[in-house]
């Protein structure tokens, strides 16, 4: 079926991976490398994490499960020092494939995302930049788990999407940055690309879309 819509996470695809911050925090803390990918894959939907992007929890009760669930692994963290490692630098090449993507198919964006002053791409810098306010108002459709109370990899947010493009799953090609949220979107019939690095992932969307992508960093 040929593709009709392209649907994109947004952390770790727009901007670059939190994943990254993770690992500085713990290694400025001292702490076990990946520590923090270790707690939020314990009991993966139900744990403060996943509370907290599906918003059944607040900021302050977040903070207090993320310690305890920390502190289980032998390694207090409180939840709300975690939270500001979440903003991450725009990558530029990602936006114009979006814009790119845009004059040919329709755009969707499914992010996990908090009800959070640290929200991918909110820090002071990326504000000042109108990082959210340049990439957001080019989708189609946007769907917040925050805001929608059901998050990846849930087959029925990628299922909501489709619906609110008009198109089959089939007809999508989908990117995102963890191979637990790509699973799910393949299983349905989209082409999953998971998001490794910049030059892999054009290749494989202009694979994909039949599309051109700049390959070289902007000046």
């Amino acid at each position: 079926m040929a593709v009709e819509a392209v649907i994109w996470d947004f952390g770790g695809v727009f901007t670059s991976s939190p994943f990254e911050a993770f690992n500085r925090f713990e290694a400025e803390r001292g702490l076990p490398k990946d520590l923090i990918r270790r707690i939020n894959s314990q009991n993966p939907h139900d744990n403060a994490w996943a509370l907290f992007e599906r918003n059944e929890v607040d900021a302050a009760r977040f903070d207090q499960l993320f310690l305890e669930e920390s502190t289980a692994l032998g390694h207090p963290v409180r939840g709300a020092d975690v939270l500001p490692l979440l903003s991450g630098a725009v990558r530029p090449r990602m936006v114009a494939a979006l814009k790119t993507c845009k004059q040919h198919f329709k755009v969707g964006c499914i992010t996990n995302n908090v009800v959070s002053e640290h929200s991918p791409g909110l820090d002071a810098e990326q504000r000042a930049a109108g990082a959210m306010g340049q990439i957001m108002p080019l989708f189609d459709a946007i769907i917040e788990s925050s805001k929608a109370g059901v998050r990846k990899p849930d087959p029925k947010i990628y299922l909501m999407m489709c619906d609110l493009l008009a198109v089959k799953p089939e007809a999508c090609v989908y990117l995102d940055d963890l191979g637990i949220n790509c699973k799910p979107a393949a299983q349905l019939g989209m082409k999953a690309i998971k998001v490794v690095d910049v030059d892999q992932t054009l290749a494989e969307l202009s694979q994909a879309t039949g599309l051109s992508f700049d390959a070289e960093q902007p000046a």
